[in-house]
Parts: C-alpha cells; structure tokens; sequence
C-alpha cells in the first residue's frame, strides 16, 4: 500500500522529517556531487531530495505513482511533479543520466515493474539510487513514519534484485541510525547517533541507500514495451498548482 503524497509531505514538514530529509540528502549529495548539464529524475516521492539539483541539473523531473498521488512541486514557478502508473513511466529510454527511486517500492510486483522501468529510461551511462527499509532497522518495524510501510530489504537481497534486472550495484551505505522518535533529545542529537552507528552497528541503519549503474551487453529484458505502450507513457497527468501552497525546502 503506497503512503499517501499529502501524508509523505506532512511528515517532511516536521522536525523529525527535516532531520531525516537533511542526512539522507548528505548520503545522496556524496553519491552524486555534480550534475551539471545531467537529467536527473526522482520516482516516488522524491522532492524533499531533488532540491539541490534544481540549479544545476538540465532538468529535473518528479514523479508521483496514481495509487501515491501527487503534490505540486516546486511551490515557486512551474510544477515539475506529475503522477504516472509505475509500470510505465513517461519518459524516453536511454534518456535519463540519474534516477533517484525513494518512498515508492510497496510490494514485490512494484519492485519488479520499477526496476524494470529504470533500466529502461537510464542512459548507458546512468545511475540509480535506491533508498529502502533496512530489513534490520528499527525503522521498518515501527509505523509512525513512512519508512515503516511497504516492504523492507536487507542490503543482500536489494543488491541481488538490482543483479536481475541488470543493474550492477556500485556503492551501499546505510543511514537513520536514530530511534523513529519524534523527541526533541533525540532529534537534536542525530548527527551524534549517525556517526556512531556507522562504526559501531552499521548493520541496522534504518534505510539502505544503494547507488548502481546500468549493466549493458548483458541481455534483453523480457516484456520489452509494445509500440502501443511506449506511446502510452506520453500520456500523463501534472500535479495541478493550489491557490496557496507553503515552500518546501
């Protein structure tokens, strides 16, 4: 079951979700210093980590799942958000230079259709950054957070789905190694927990951030899309703008 986009975004606008919005983007930032001149594209609810790239990339787009739905983004100027059906995103193949895919892999089937996809859209030399539940963490056992919904994985088996489809994992990181309280204690003392854990109890990071690359040469994916559906996924719906909306930093 896909979190709702509305409620994905009041959880950002939180102290607890800033705090996470601000130590998975330095995880992101590290993987991805510089990405002048690239695509860079988010799937999920991606946009608390797409704002540093608005500036530099050629272009960034959001996409938001029908089932998730979508909010408009970003507050100021032209909307970048639009909602599509997962399993056929509307975006050219071999067009995109980095996919970030976060908040969106609820089920076995969504992960199978999602990795498929972004093997499809990535250019040869693109990148993709998975962020899901760590099997292991604290976060994916608790639901009074996003990361406590869909279906977590351990770094073992993320890895392995991204062999299949034919990706080939670069890098793994974890991250989140503070309990999923909203105490301000806790919250304050974040940066502390996380560089802790990543010496001590890496293991049970709350969410594991894998970067991989596409794998060519290697193979055809099997339902390679129809003329019909590649001209499907031209059709999607843009997050219309509200009267008002506050900033999302």
């Amino acid at each position: 079951m896909h979190v709702n986009a509305v409620d994905l975004k009041e959880f950002y606008d939180t102290l607890q979700g800033r705090v996470v919005q601000r130590i998975i983007r330095q995880h992101v930032r590290y993987f991805w210093p510089d990405v002048k001149g690239q695509r860079v594209v988010g799937l999920g609810y991606a946009v608390p980590y797409l704002r540093p790239f608005a500036d530099e990339a050629e272009r960034v787009i959001a996409l938001m799942p029908m089932q998730q739905g979508a909010i408009f983004w970003p507050a100021e100027g032209k909307g970048l958000v639009s909602m599509c059906d997962e399993a056929e995103l509307p975006i050219e193949s071999n067009s995109v230079d980095k996919l970030l895919v976060i908040h969106t892999m609820n089920s076995v089937e969504s992960m199978h259709a999602i990795l498929q996809e972004s093997w499809r859209i990535l250019a040869g030399q693109g990148r993709l950054i998975m962020i899901v539940p760590n099997r292991s963490g604290i976060w994916a056992r608790m639901d009074n957070t996003p990361f406590g919904h869909g279906t977590p994985y351990s770094s073992g088996q993320i890895r392995q789905l991204l062999k299949e489809y034919m990706f080939v994992p670069e890098r793994t990181e974890r991250a989140l190694f503070f309990p999923p309280s909203s105490s301000r204690l806790m919250l304050v003392t974040s940066s502390a927990w996380e560089k802790i854990g990543q010496k001590l109890f890496n293991a049970f990071g709350g969410v594991n951030i894998v970067e991989a690359t596409k794998q060519l040469y290697a193979g055809t994916l099997v339902g390679a899309p129809t003329a019909q559906a590649a001209a499907a996924r031209r059709r999607f719906l843009t997050a219309p703008k509200p009267v008002s909306t506050a900033n999302m930093k």
